[in-house]
């Protein structure tokens, strides 16, 4: 029975399981640009963007034109039947953004994705092993938790997971008090340390990990690491696989991630921003490797939905003409904004990341991780109007997920309605680490 007095919230609650979590009980009505309206049609500025989906916005009206048109001459016919125009269109598109001699295969999601890279590093070495990094989140189907270390509650009861899959450092100055160089060196030798007490080189065919950890809590490496990063999968005939369904798609003021670091992969994932909240992921890898996926050995039957790829086309020219632009001018804007905020309330320990994917970590007076500061910051800012998410394995570093498209007046809302929290916080004394 359809209870239509109840609010979606009460409706979802009674029908849905509690895996299908979510952040907060607004029940969307309508959603343009940055902003969602809900229910009673209050309105909120959405920095979450669908976790880093809506990298163009909400409903850009030239991703809906492109989905319209497209409805208009089919909606499915099967990658695996037959080719059609925009999946060969939105490959070749791919292809000439990360360079030439490329292939591209096209996915329904970020996990699965991620899943089948794992797959095509396995085939083209045939080797067993896979090294992934702490904090580094890679998805919730089996093989993708299995290379996940942002939490063990992503791993509870699912054990025993893919095999021959090793945890190595992952760089964190803020958090090791270390210099850049101490840091890439000692996760450097984590590495190495693997290789020498628990798998060979020779039997590792690839290691992934995310340019900038996201879920992990918003780090960014020092490019040294990912440079030697290269440098062993060279050495060692293994293939080096980057994550970028967070990362990708103008989220941080390039196109890729990788731009940032001179330093490219293999293997490229991606996903999320890739077609403004319609299923999609790709898999993008040098021509050597994807010529020895030979057919059957992996496949799918949505991955390439005509209608999905008519709307990465255009999400991937508005970002091209406007997005990452904006995206590298505003996040430089928004960080001077935090930063003033750093200067001014202690609690927060860091400020980091790249473009428009910004997180700030907070610390109680020892410096420790604070998680019930960032809830309450999170709470407040969703009663006045902006939506935040909450990100690091402590759950103490609150991120900043604006779309691409964001406008400099709604940046300055979004600040205010944290500082206004952040006053509120300093004037009481319940222990929370704004002191």
């Amino acid at each position: 029975m359809i209870e239509e007095n109840k609010s979606l919230a009460e409706r979802g609650d009674r029908v849905l399981p509690p895996a299908a979590n979510r952040a907060t009980k607004i029940g969307v009505m309508k959603a343009y640009g940055s902003t969602i309206e809900d229910e009673s049609g209050k309105k909120y500025l959405d920095f979450a963007s669908g976790v880093g989906v809506n990298n163009v916005g909400h409903c850009h009206p030239e991703v809906i034109e492109a989905v319209k048109q497209q409805l208009d001459t089919m909606i499915h016919v099967g990658h695996n039947v037959a080719y059609y125009p925009s999946y060969i269109q939105l490959a070749e598109e791919l292809n000439e953004l990360t360079g030439t001699q490329k292939m591209v295969y096209f996915s329904n999601s970020g996990a699965e994705a991620n899943e089948g890279a794992i797959k095509l590093a396995k085939k083209a070495t045939k080797r067993p092993a896979i090294l992934s990094f702490k904090r580094g989140f890679h998805g919730r189907t089996l093989a993708a938790t299995s290379i996940t270390f942002s939490s063990s509650a992503y791993r509870q009861d699912y054990e025993g997971l893919l095999p021959s899959v090793y945890a190595c450092e992952y760089p964190y100055p803020f958090r090791t008090g270390l210099s850049y160089e101490e840091e890439t060196k000692r996760c450097i030798q984590s590495i190495n340390e693997v290789f020498q007490y628990q798998v060979a080189p020779s039997q590792v065919a690839a290691i992934i990990l995310e340019p900038v950890q996201g879920e992990g809590g918003y780090i960014v490496p020092p490019k040294e690491f990912l440079k030697q990063i290269r440098e062993i999968c060279d050495q060692h005939g293994i293939l080096l696989i980057f994550d970028e369904v967070q990362t990708g798609f103008g989220r941080t003021g390039k196109m890729f991630a990788y731009e940032h670091f001179g330093v490219e992969p293999d293997i490229l994932t991606l996903g999320k921003g890739i077609a403004s909240g319609f299923p999609l992921s790709a898999i993008i890898a040098k021509k050597e490797i994807m010529e020895k996926w030979e057919p059957g050995t992996h496949g799918g039957t949505y991955g390439g939905n005509p209608v999905s790829c008519a709307a990465a086309l255009a999400s991937i020219e508005i970002l091209k003409r406007e997005g990452i632009d904006n995206a590298q001018t505003l996040g430089g804007y928004l960080k001077q904004q935090l930063f003033d905020l750093q200067s001014e309330f202690a609690g927060i320990g860091d400020v980091r990341g790249l473009g428009l994917m910004i997180g700030i970590e907070f610390t109680d007076e020892k410096g420790s991780p604070d998680a019930s500061t960032v809830n309450w910051l999170k709470n407040f800012a969703l009663e006045h109007g902006v939506i935040l998410l909450t990100c690091g394995t402590e759950k103490n570093v609150l991120r900043f997920i604006p779309p691409a498209t964001v406008l400099k007046e709604e940046l300055d809302q979004a600040v205010s309605v944290l500082k206004e929290g952040l006053q509120q916080l300093a004037k009481k004394e319940s222990g929370h680490a704004i002191y």
